[in-house]
């Protein structure tokens, strides 16, 4: 079932972008009179379809893409049949080359104000919720092991990025923190100011959501909660809203400290100090072999809710919408460079382990807008047979007053063609290799 909740995210999500995507270069062939013949989500062997006018409308059973078949072009189909005869005035090549360029640039165009609306929308009806920077320099932060692994320690207090100050603990994670060249944060240790250097090509241990969470986080003071029953600690009396100050004589004030101190007391007698309205009381019993004595937590810290209005949601939401585009454009230079591994690269499978196992809609809409600018910056790129390779090859036609030969442009079809399908396998064998080695 967790499966299918993945794949079914996955196939929704890749079907409404793709759809509008390709209905921007629908829309604006039609707006300029060129015939279009085919519009589909998927590819073929087609599914179910039905014919509108002089346009084909269908589904394809491989739903991880699609296409629209306008006359006159040389595409991925790879018909160019037509092409031998006079151009018609409804072809494609025998409009002017801005009207051209206009109906190759609308499916970016068309995802880029998805990815925009998407954003906007979750800001104004969610707002932001985060831990904030006084918060992080006031309680400090848990080092987990990548954390460690780059110098963080338990209690560290992290003053800035960059020499910058930040906004939110998130922002100690982002593309843009990880990227920066020469990165470093300034943290506070016991009193003393130091630097920790951001390794490069640090950005490669995130490779997965779970290892966000091996990174670090705040320091969350806590009361008991939840008391499971015939627990350990049950069998001492502990209450909820009970406060453990002490474990044999060491202070405990953060969730952090005590789990240290449970797991270094495992399977052996340990001594709690425990504040009950007001008085401490002394109480004990055997942690058990996995470090645990049976009770539930009360964070007792708060995140910063920040509600947004229409014109500051518009700001926000543009903003982290072409943030997303700033990153990965970040992270594909230095892919060049070799510092961001290309083993980062995800296909389908990895897309669908983002969208995850539990159908939470504000999380669906996120990824799906951040896969709508995702999918506009990466079709804009120069390659034969996506957008941006007949965007460069219609701007030389502007720029010299010369269009290429349809035998130049089939043949950079085909080599863009080739190209892709080997990022794809690369991506799905990225896929592949991940689901073996974790």
């Amino acid at each position: 079932m967790d499966t299918l909740i993945m794949v079914a995210q996955l196939i929704l999500g890749l079907s409404i972008l793709v759809g509008l995507h390709e209905l921007g270069h629908l829309l604006t062939a039609k707006m300029f009179g060129m015939r279009v013949e085919k519009f589909s989500i998927g590819f073929p062997p087609k599914i179910v379809g039905f014919k509108w006018g002089e346009t084909e409308y269908s589904i394809g059973a491989i739903p991880l893409g699609g296409f629209v078949k306008i006359s006159g072009m040389v595409d991925e189909s790879m018909d160019t049949e037509q092409l031998s005869s006079e151009p018609q005035p409804w072809e494609f090549r025998s409009k002017p080359a801005w009207q051209r360029l206009i109906v190759m640039l609308g499916g970016i165009i068309v995802n880029v104000i998805t990815g925009i609306i998407i954003f906007v929308t979750l800001v104004y009806q969610k707002g932001e919720t985060y831990y904030s920077r006084d918060q992080v320099v006031e309680h400090g932060i848990v080092a987990y092991d990548i954390g460690k692994m780059i110098g963080f320690q338990d209690g560290d207090k992290i003053l800035d990025i960059n020499g910058e100050p930040y906004k939110s603990i998130g922002d100690l994670s982002s593309g843009e923190a990880l990227l920066s060249t020469d990165g470093y944060y300034t943290v506070e240790r016991d009193g003393e100011v130091i630097k920790i250097d951001i390794p490069r090509g640090f950005i490669n241990s995130f490779s997965d959501e779970e290892s966000l969470m091996r990174f670090i986080n705040i320091r969350t003071p806590f009361e008991v909660g939840q008391v499971m029953p015939n627990s350990p600690a049950a069998g001492m009396g502990l209450q909820e809203k009970d406060k453990i100050v002490a474990v044999n004589q060491q202070p405990v004030y953060y969730f952090d400290e005590l789990q240290s101190a449970l797991a270094n007391n495992k399977g052996e007698e340990a001594q709690f100090t425990v504040e009950r309205e007001g008085k401490k009381l002394e109480k004990s019993t055997v942690v058990s072999e996995e470090g645990t004595i049976g009770i539930a937590i009360n964070p007792l810290l708060q995140p910063v809710v920040h509600r947004y209005g229409i014109g500051e949601s518009i700001t926000k939401g543009t903003q982290r919408a072409f943030g997303v585009v700033i990153v990965n454009a970040k992270a594909l230079g230095k892919m060049f460079t070799g510092e961001v591994s290309a083993k980062n690269v995800s296909g389908p499978i990895g897309m669908a382990k983002i969208y995850g196992n539990n159908w939470d809609w504000v999380k669906f809409w996120s990824i799906t807008g951040l896969i709508s600018m995702i999918l506009a910056f990466m079709n804009l790129l120069p390659i034969p047979a996506l957008d941006g390779g007949h965007v460069m090859f219609l701007l030389y036609e502007m720029v010299s007053g010369q269009a290429p030969s349809d035998r130049f442009l089939e043949n950079a079809q085909k080599v863009g063609m080739v190209l892709l399908l080997a990022l794809m396998v690369f991506a799905i064998g990225n896929d592949i290799l991940k689901i073996f080695t974790t």
